[in-house]
């Protein structure tokens, strides 16, 4: 219960509620997890991430689950894929809500609404008492529809870290919102929508690469389990995007990879390196970890 949206949107309003709390002690276990669904159908609130569901739907055995009393699937942790929503929804018959903090805000910052009727692709709205701006890298706000950096005020904002007060200062712009280092859009209705982590970010030849947009698209095409995308230096373009695949299907090959791109996507977006392997790095809570692909 270490994970701040577990303490809070789980453990406190669930006490708050009296709701019965179930944790699967291991996530990652697949095949114990839905053997735990299985024998708990009467579920109703399913927080996950992508990769959780990801994995879920794609297991043949989670084809017998039945839910009859979900009401409400949040997303969260990272931005969920709009192919794993749908099949979600499908199966279970429930969208994914998306929401979206951090540890500094306590966790909340955005969300939908829980009973959307449909997969959005947006994080939703921030929640009341909190002012969420999209900001260029001049600090500047930025107009809507456009890519920037997140930051957030609010009650619900860390007053900084402890006992380390050169980085407090770095995470907060001079009106003193905090700067999440999270990459999003705003619409003009004040949706805001998650386009990549900051530091994740591709620059190939001057021009922004979101790695998020990448697996998008490539995680569409037939034979793609699951997929991953880095930056690796190159001379002359500054970086290039590298993909890292797991394959559905075994005849799956980097020229058909390859050329799938050169029809989806413009040139630069493009891989120029493919790479399948067995099975992808992640955390506890099954978020797949970019930077130890770099060790592979």
């Amino acid at each position: 219960m270490t994970h701040i949206f577990a303490l809070t949107a789980c453990g406190l309003l669930g006490i708050r509620k009296g709701a019965q709390l179930l944790l699967v002690a291991n996530p990652r276990d697949i095949t114990g997890f839905i053997k735990f669904l299985m024998k708990h159908p009467d579920i109703n609130i399913f927080p996950g991430v992508n990769t959780l569901f990801h994995a879920l739907i794609h297991r043949p055995e989670f084809k017998q689950v039945r839910l009859p009393n979900l009401l409400v699937t949040i997303g969260g942790g990272m931005a969920v894929q709009k192919k794993t929503a749908e099949l979600w929804q499908q199966m279970m018959g429930v969208p994914i809500a998306q929401g979206y903090g951090l540890s500094e805000t306590s966790p909340v910052v955005c969300v939908n609404t829980p009973f959307v009727k449909e997969f959005t692709g947006s994080i939703g709205m921030p929640v009341p008492s909190t002012d969420v701006v999209i900001v260029g890298d001049d600090g500047i706000e930025v107009p809507f529809g456009t890519p920037g950096e997140i930051c957030i005020q609010g009650p619900q904002v860390m007053a900084g870290y402890w006992n380390r007060p050169e980085e407090t200062e770095h995470s907060m712009t001079p009106e003193g919102y905090f700067k999440s280092g999270d990459i999003g859009i705003m619409s003009s209705d004040g949706f805001v929508q998650i386009v990549d982590r900051k530091k994740d970010m591709i620059v190939v030849a001057g021009y922004k690469v979101f790695p998020n947009e990448i697996e998008e698209v490539i995680s569409q095409m037939p034979g793609v389990r699951e997929c991953a995308v880095i930056g690796l230096p190159h001379r002359k373009l500054g970086e290039i995007v590298k993909a890292y695949i797991i394959k559905d299907k075994s005849e799956l090959t980097e020229a058909q990879v390859i050329q799938y791109c050169k029809e989806q996507m413009t040139s630069y977006k493009r891989p120029r390196k493919i790479a399948f392997i067995d099975e992808m790095p992640k955390s506890n809570v099954g978020k797949i970890l970019r930077r130890h692909l770099r060790d592979l």
